[in-house]
C-alpha cells in the first residue's frame, strides 16, 4: 500500500565507492518514477545533504548508467555530519526540498550516520548495503563485493602466470581491513595455497609450513592470499617475517588495491543493485524506516541499521575448512 506521506525522495552515495551504486540509484529513481514521486539526487553524500547540493532525478538522467562503475551522484566521507550542528543543517536542507524520505547507500559509516539521523529527527529512512567488503549483517551479498572478488581474481590469474614462469611465492593483497570475505572469495576461486583474514588465526610458522609441504609435492610456485587487515601484519610485512624463516624461497608482493574498487559491475551486481533499489521505495511507501534492505536467501529483507550496522557477519567455518582442503 502507497504511503501518501511520501512524495519526494533523497538518494546518496557515501563513504567508498562501490560497483553497483549506479544500478542501485537507477533502480530507485525508476522505482519512484512509478509510483509518481519526484526523486533529488544529493551529491558527495552527507557533505551534500548539508550544503543543500542536489539535483532532480528524472528517468532520462539514469538512463545508461547501470554498467557503469563509481557513482553519478559522487561521494564522500563528512566530519561534519558526526555533529549534532551537521546533522541539524542536514535536516534543514531537506526540509527547505520538501523531501519526505532518504534513500542512504553505502557501509559501516553511511548506516551509523543514518541510524542517528532516523532517530535524531524520526525521519524516514532506508539503508542500500554498499560496500565491496560484504561484511554487513542482514544480508547475504552487499553491492559491489561480486565485482571486487572477480577483480581480484583476474589479477590473482595474472600474478599465477608470472608465480609460475620464475618459481616464485607471491603474496598478494586483497581488500578487507576488518573482513576477509574478499581475500577468503578470491583465494578458493584463485587456487590459492593458503588464505590470511582477521577472522582466523594464522602464524608465520602455519605459512612456511604450508610453503614446505607445496615445495615436498613438486609444486615450485605458490600464491598466498592475505587481507589487509590481516592480524599479521600487510602482505609485505608478511613476506618479510617468513623469508626470515624460509629464505630458500623467492618471494614477491602484489598490492591489488584499489582496482577492486572500480570497473563495471558484474551481472550478479547490477542484479542485486537493481532489487535492492526497488526494495528500499518499496520499503518507504510500506511506512519502513531506520532499516537496511538485504538479500538473505535470494528473498528481500529489511535489518535494523543498528543490527546491520554492529551484529557480526561471521565468515562460516564451512567455508575456511573447504580452502585448507582444496590447497592440499
Amino acid at each position: 500500500m502507497k504511503n501518501d506521506a511520501i512524495k519526494r525522495i533523497a538518494v546518496f552515495t557515501s563513504g567508498g565507492d562501490a560497483p553497483g551504486m549506479n544500478a542501485a540509484i537507477r533502480a530507485v529513481v525508476r522505482t519512484a518514477s512509478y509510483y509518481d514521486l519526484h526523486v533529488y539526487g544529493f551529491h558527495r553524500g552527507y557533505e551534500g545533504l548539508i550544503d543543500g547540493d542536489c539535483t532532480r532525478l528524472e528517468r532520462k538522467d539514469v538512463a545508461n548508467i547501470i554498467h557503469r562503475g563509481g557513482t553519478i551522484l559522487k561521494t564522500a566521507r563528512s566530519k561534519r555530519f558526526m555533529t549534532p550542528e551537521g546533522r541539524k543543517m542536514a535536516y534543514d536542507s531537506l526540509r527547505a526540498f520538501d523531501v519526505d524520505a532518504c534513500i542512504a547507500i553505502g557501509g559501516n559509516g553511511t548506516f551509523t550516520g543514518a541510524n542517528i539521523f532516523a532517530q535524531e529527527y524520526e525521519f524516514p529512512i532506508i539503508g542500500i548495503p554498499g560496500t565491496i567488503d560484504n561484511d554487513l549483517f542482514g544480508t547475504d551479498f552487499t553491492l559491489g563485493f561480486d565485482t571486487a572478488v572477480n577483480t581480484a581474481i583476474e589479477a590473482v590469474d595474472k600474478i599465477r602466470d608470472t608465480a609460475d614462469s620464475h618459481d616464485r611465492v607471491f603474496f598478494v593483497e586483497v581488500m578487507g581491513r576488518h573482513s576477509g570475505y574478499i581475500a577468503l572469495h578470491t583465494g578458493i576461486a584463485s587456487g590459492a595455497e593458503s588464505v590470511v583474514i582477521p577472522e582466523v588465526e594464522t602464524s608465520i610458522e602455519d605459512l612456511v609450513n604450508v610453503l614446505n609441504r607445496s615445495a615436498k609435492r613438486k609444486k615450485l610456485f605458490s600464491l598466498i592470499i592475505v587481507a589487509e587487515g590481516s592480524k599479521l601484519g600487510s602482505a609485505a610485512e608478511i613476506a618479510q617475517k617468513v623469508n626470515g624463516i624460509a629464505p630458500q624461497y623467492d618471494i614477491r608482493v602484489a598490492v591489488i588495491g584499489h582496482l577492486q574498487r572500480g570497473g563495471a559491475p558484474s551481472h550478479f551486481d547490477r542484479m542485486l543493485s537493481s532489487r535492492l533499489g526497488n526494495a528500499a521505495v518499496q520499503g518507504l511507501l510500506e511506512g519502513k524506516s531506520d532499516v537496511m534492505a538485504g538479500i538473505i536467501n535470494d528473498d528481500v529483507v529489511y535489518t535494523n541499521l543498528h543490527d546491520a550496522i554492529y551484529k557480526e557477519k561471521p565468515i562460516k567455518d564451512q567455508m575456511v575448512k573447504m580452502a585448507g582442503i582444496l590447497a592440499m
